[in-house]
């Protein structure tokens, strides 16, 4: 099962002074949307600076809070707003999982192994780094491993080529090209994927994030 890391978070006030307020304090306005009804709170900056990383992405986190209605829930970070001069967070979206309906996010494909195409003149050209799945949250791997070594010159890997365990399926395109190994002079333009884990339509009341109370 996928780990869970616990996060305080604190009811709060809604409003722009109280916002203010929080921030000054280090504390960031959050909101808690999904498989419950909407819930204002908030949660330490220092906490927020940490997990806003790669190394956490599609973390499982459990919350804590003295308010009964947060206290408990399991929820992803689907966003985090930042001031764009200071880089501090501003606010953040979680979103509240329903442990037994899948969800979709953006996980990455690690590449593993060397090509037998490098050999014959190519070049290893990597298009796209990440995939979209549907997977139970307990179930969101941390990468996806594909096994490049049989790659040739000319040879492409494809969404349909990679394998995920358990309940996972791949929900990209089946022909989205993840790597080729191509002529050194040919070109492969990469289809860009969104930074923000999308809901499966299991949830779909995480279509769309409420409009935040600041």
């Amino acid at each position: 099962m996928k780990n869970r890391i616990d996060l305080t978070v604190e009811a709060r006030e809604t409003g722009k002074h109280n916002s203010r307020t929080l921030r000054s304090n280090r504390q960031v306005p959050a909101v808690i949307y999904g498989a419950v009804a909407p819930i204002n709170v908030t949660v330490g900056e220092k906490e927020i600076v940490k997990f806003n990383t790669r190394a956490y992405e599609n973390a499982l986190f459990n919350l804590k809070s003295g308010d009964k209605n947060a206290n408990g829930i399991v929820v992803l970070v689907k966003q985090v707003d930042v001031h764009p001069l200071t880089r501090r967070p501003v606010h953040v979206d979680f979103y509240a999982l329903d442990l037994k309906k899948a969800v979709r996010v953006w996980v990455e494909v690690k590449l593993e192994g060397k090509p037998i195409g490098l050999s014959e003149g190519g070049l290893l050209n990597v298009v796209n780094r990440q995939v979209e799945i549907e997977v139970l949250p307990t179930e969101i791997p941390e990468f996806i491993a594909a096994d490049i070594s049989n790659l040739a010159l000319g040879d492409a890997l494809h969404a349909s080529d990679l394998k995920l365990s358990g309940s996972g399926k791949i929900m990209s395109s089946a022909d989205l090209t993840i790597a080729v190994v191509s002529a050194q002079e040919e070109e492969v333009a990469a289809t860009p994927a969104p930074a923000a884990a999308a809901p499966a339509a299991a949830a779909p009341a995480a279509a769309k994030a409420p409009a935040a109370k600041k």
